[in-house]
């Protein structure tokens, strides 16, 4: 569903994709690891045409994406960003059916499909009303899940999706996300360091470090990969070839 070959993207000096090749098969749950400041954010943009590579190609179902017409190309997204971005001026069921109003869909039509959709998300009719701000952060992240699935698109891109939340409603929204993917049948990709993240949503993984993908393997596999990038990041281990930031 989606290829990449030899992706590289600097900021002056900053090296920060070096070549990155990756295939993301249809349906499949693809979960990219890697401390933070490593790129993986603007991996996600770079394939979403946010930021511009410098070389490589980038395909989205065989197709090339800068061929591709801007419109129906994002059509095909849905996006849970790290903050959860909700319009702070929109009621929670405008944020959810944005795409759909957007695409000219009648207004009692689009809030009725919010509501469904919120309720696919644990969250009841009332909070369709609601603002943002009036939304526990627990709340707001399973409203801006129930906006990234929403229109049901065949790709989903998972930005930080537990940062910020308690252990408990971070384990509720993997949840969310597994159960999302697998029952829209969509293409997943998700970044995090978050490890009970990774063994909650992932099929497959990838380690993003110094510009370039160090291991990407099952999930199952992930404890006894034997590479020394996956066995310090998923221990946390201070000393290894991953230096700390500082």
């Amino acid at each position: 569903m989606i290829e990449l070959r030899q992706l590289a993207k600097s900021f002056g000096p900053n090296r920060v994709l070096a070549g990155i090749d990756l295939d993301v098969p249809r349906g499949e749950s693809l979960v990219i690891i890697g401390g933070s400041g490593t790129g993986k954010s603007v991996l996600l943009k770079c394939i979403l045409g946010l930021v511009q590579p410098d070389s490589g190609i980038i395909r989205l179902d065989g197709q090339d994406v800068t061929r591709l017409p801007r419109d129906a190309f994002l059509g095909r997204f849905g996006m849970l960003f790290q903050g959860g971005a909700l319009f702070d001026s929109l009621p929670v069921w405008q944020n959810v059916a944005f795409r759909h109003l957007k695409d000219g869909m009648p207004r009692a039509e689009a809030k009725a499909r919010a509501i469904e959709t919120l309720a696919r998300v644990g969250l009841p009719a009332r909070t369709a009303d609601l603002y943002p701000a009036e939304l526990s952060g627990g709340m707001q992240k399973r409203a801006a899940l129930a906006r990234a699935i929403a229109a049901q698109p065949e790709v989903i891109f998972f930005d930080e999706p537990t940062a910020g939340l308690d252990p408990i409603m971070a384990g509720v929204i993997n949840q969310l996300i597994r159960e999302a993917v697998t029952q829209l049948g969509a293409t997943a990709v998700t970044i995090t360091h978050d490890m009970t993240t990774v063994r909650t949503v992932a099929d497959r993984v990838a380690l993003l470090h110094d510009g370039l993908l160090r291991w990407v393997g099952p999930a199952s596999e992930l404890d006894r990969s034997g590479d020394p990038y996956v066995d310090q990041f998923i221990h946390g281990r201070p000393d290894g070839p991953i230096a700390p930031l500082r």
